[in-house]
């Protein structure tokens, strides 16, 4: 039984004639019944009774006329579907993200993607930089947003994100009287770090950032979360040295300034797995390409 043979018997079925039944679908009237014949024989009963009254369907063929309908059109749902798979107009796409991504644009990039691909499903969860590189590499996540772009060879990325650290400290801090804070104004401070595990390449541009300035950071605090860092900051626990996004977190009781001295940037990387094939994460990633491209990063 092919398809070929339920388009016949649906369009027989509908005409109870064999001539137009053939004009319908441009065929002549002998590789109709040749097909019809054949369906008959694949199915093990008689679809239709032929005399020189016309053409019937019988009791087996309006039952099989209900099946061969349903089964017809799961076949071109099937068919749109994986052309619109294929498009990266539908599935699913699963993203990570590290926290400061909530206040360096990614709600609205997310909104922005889900207006133009609303078939594509979005699931995002929240890891630091090197659980979502684990979760990349066993096929756990899609795509990921990270603090690194020192990845394994099976992961590409693209810068996606660029601004200043500032330094952060309670609202109640001398510092927070300084237009701006030299990274030397930090020299004895209690810091308060995002920890090495959850981001050696943070921990360490901060690190490296003091070093370069005469002093090594008096570590007190190591959190997983930059608005741990942040709230910790907030309460008077030490000072940090945060990207600038985190100014807009809202958190009461913390003030923000900028850093006196040249740093190096905060960047954020858009990481994932160059294999297998994925078009619906190709688009999400060629949006990202091109929000930085705007944003002349």
């Amino acid at each position: 039984m092919e398809f070929r043979h339920l388009r016949y018997f649906l369009v027989l079925a509908e005409e109870l004639h064999f001539g137009r039944a053939a004009r319908r679908l441009s065929i002549s009237q002998p590789p109709l019944s040749l097909n019809i014949q054949q369906l008959e024989a694949s199915v093990g009963a008689r679809l239709f009774e032929r005399d020189s009254r016309g053409v019937r369907l019988t009791a087996a063929g309006r039952a099989f006329r209900e099946s061969a309908m349903a089964l017809l059109a799961q076949a071109e749902e099937a068919r749109l579907l994986a052309r619109e798979i294929e498009a990266g107009a539908v599935g699913r796409l699963r993203v990570g993200f590290v926290g400061s991504m909530l206040y360096r644009g990614l709600p609205q990039r997310l909104k922005e993607f889900q207006a133009r691909y609303p078939g594509i499903h979005v699931a995002l969860t929240e890891l630091n930089s090197q659980e979502q590189i684990d979760a990349l590499l066993h096929g756990e996540l899609d795509a990921g947003f990270v603090h690194t772009s020192r990845v394994p060879d099976e992961l590409a990325t693209t810068l996606a994100h660029r601004e200043p650290f500032v330094c952060c400290m309670s609202a109640k801090h001398p510092l927070g009287q300084q237009d701006t804070v030299a990274l030397t104004d930090l020299r004895g401070e209690p810091f308060v770090l995002f920890s090495r595990k959850a981001s050696p390449d943070y921990y360490s541009r901060i690190f490296d950032m003091c070093a370069a300035h005469g002093f090594y950071p008096q570590i007190r605090h190591e959190v997983r979360h930059w608005l741990s860092v942040v709230s910790l900051v907030s309460q008077g626990m030490g000072i940090a040295v945060v990207p600038a996004a985190m100014a807009r977190s809202g958190m009461a009781g913390a003030a923000f300034r900028p850093l006196a001295d040249a740093t190096v940037p905060s960047e954020v990387y858009c990481v994932w797995k160059q294999a297998p094939d994925h078009p619906a994460r190709d688009h999400f990633v060629e949006m990202v390409r091109l929000a930085a491209s705007e944003a002349d990063i």
